[in-house]
């Protein structure tokens, strides 16, 4: 069996319209995915999804990045790349001359991730499970067989890695049962976009208390006094004992980050998020150290695992914010929890995004199963936005996610929203032109649309909050 093809689309959705996904240093966002999907002689049927996500205008770049490493797939047999994806993850990222684009980092390390994440979802699929199961039931041996060293190796060995793993072994079989029985904790950012006026902040904070959640997010750092007032409604309106965490979204430099949370410090922050530049690790340590006890937590812009290291050996973060499609996919995750978890950080994905939901929850029920084998302070972002789209979309149940049961990575979007979604020649942009900037313009009114007047959108899944 051979892989055939490797098909790319450039989809995209219209919630700039409605403000969806805005913060301080993304103002009219469109979420977006360079969508892969891989394909086999096998004739079983299954095949791979991932994709990269974006928030639009370059979404395009990013799909021809992940076009340049079809021929290191396409005529390779099936179960020699599926058999050893710690080789194949190697073999594209140590690519010289790809290297050369970042070195593992940017575009060409998300094209990577997309293409990596679809080789799982298609193993998943093959082996009958969900991937937070296949990886969970890897022996040891087999999960750091999946991780690059290099660069590590001063902080975390193989050696250290196995015996990270060896002692989560006992009550893996325990863990697994609660997982599926409870749940795994969620903290929803829906209520916090930065457009969304203050009746919408209000009500929305109400509903995701109704909701069971024990902890919301908003965006701050455009406008201090705008914050200010923001953060006084949301700690009215949740009361004193729900965690209200905040995220700048890298808006500010140290001196201005540590002001800043000051002036918040009457509300209670329960951390602040990306306060200044992902790649400054030393600057995360100084903000650390000046705003304790408030807890800081980054990783959606963290570019690989060696940032993530050095952020956990300057005690510069309280929480690892991995990310499924920044760094290069499972593989280069996998390393980033055993490095969480050598350093005793709790990891709480990000998850604000088309489809990161989606697959951030395996990786975090993985890490509860097989590595850190605890759910203390370990919360999963949700975003009640774009899950229709997917075949297989995350189910949350009182403030929790509930364990997905389907073969796959949940990567997999529907039919229709392929074809609706596709940039520039879809039926939804083509009712729904972008204004010169490239974003949908914005209309009166606020809410959670997902397409254009007059479009069709795909058929609501079984995703979302369910009572």
């Amino acid at each position: 069996m051979i892989f055939t093809g490797l098909e790319i689309a450039d989809i995209r959705f219209p919630t700039s319209r409605e403000l969806d996904g805005s913060d301080a240093m993304n103002p009219d966002p469109d979420y977006s995915a360079a969508y892969v999907v891989i394909r086999t002689d096998a004739g079983d049927g299954h095949e791979g999804h991932g994709f990269a996500f974006t928030i639009g205008r370059g979404n395009d770049i990013q799909a021809a990045a992940i076009g340049a490493l079809r021929p290191y797939l396409v005529g390779r047999r099936v179960e020699a790349v599926l058999g050893d994806l710690g080789g194949f993850w190697r073999e594209l990222v140590h690519d010289s001359q790809l290297r050369w684009l970042g070195p593992e980092k940017g575009v060409m390390h998300m094209a990577v991730a997309a293409v990596v994440n679809a080789l799982w979802d298609l193993r998943a699929k093959r082996a009958g499970m969900p991937l937070w199961r296949l990886l969970a039931r890897m022996s040891p041996e087999e999960l750091v067989d999946l991780v690059d060293f290099r660069y590590l190796s001063d902080v975390l060995t193989r050696d250290e890695a196995l015996g990270i793993l060896h002692a989560a072994r006992p009550g893996r079989v325990e863990r697994e049962e609660r997982l599926l029985r409870d749940g795994f904790p969620a903290y929803t950012t829906s209520p916090g976009w930065l457009g969304y006026d203050d009746d919408k902040l209000r009500r929305l904070c109400a509903e995701a208390l109704a909701d069971g959640f024990t902890q919301i997010k908003l965006k701050v750092g455009a406008d201090l006094a705008d914050d200010i007032r923001r953060m006084a409604i949301a700690r009215e309106t949740c009361g004193p004992d729900i965690r209200i965490a905040v995220d700048a979204n890298q808006r500010w430099d140290v001196p201005e980050a540590i002001r800043w949370v000051r002036e918040l410090a009457p509300y209670d922050p329960y951390w602040i998020e990306e306060p200044t530049s992902p790649d400054d690790v030393v600057g995360h340590a100084t903000i650390a150290r000046e705003l304790a006890p408030v807890r800081i937590a980054t990783g959606e812009h963290v570019a690989n695992r060696v940032v993530f290291k050095q952020l956990l050996q300057l005690g510069a973060i309280s929480y690892v914010q991995i990310d499924a499609s920044r760094v290069a996919g499972v593989n280069e995750n996998v390393a980033i929890l055993l490095l969480a978890a050598k350093f005793g950080v709790p990891v709480c994905p990000h998850a604000g995004g088309v489809g990161l939901c989606e697959l951030v929850q395996h990786l975090s029920m993985f890490d509860y199963v097989a590595v850190a084998g605890s759910m203390r302070d370990r919360v999963i972002e949700y975003v009640d936005h774009l899950h229709e789209h997917f075949v297989d979309p995350v189910v949350v149940r009182r403030g929790r996610y509930l364990a997905p049961g389907a073969p796959g990575f949940s990567s997999t979007m529907r039919p229709e929203t392929l074809a609706g979604y596709a940039y520039p020649d879809g039926p939804v942009w083509a009712a729904t032109p972008p204004t010169a900037a490239g974003a949908v313009a914005p209309v009166p009114g606020r809410g959670a649309a997902t397409s254009a007047p007059g479009a069709a959108a795909p058929p609501p899944g079984p995703g979302g909050v369910l009572p």
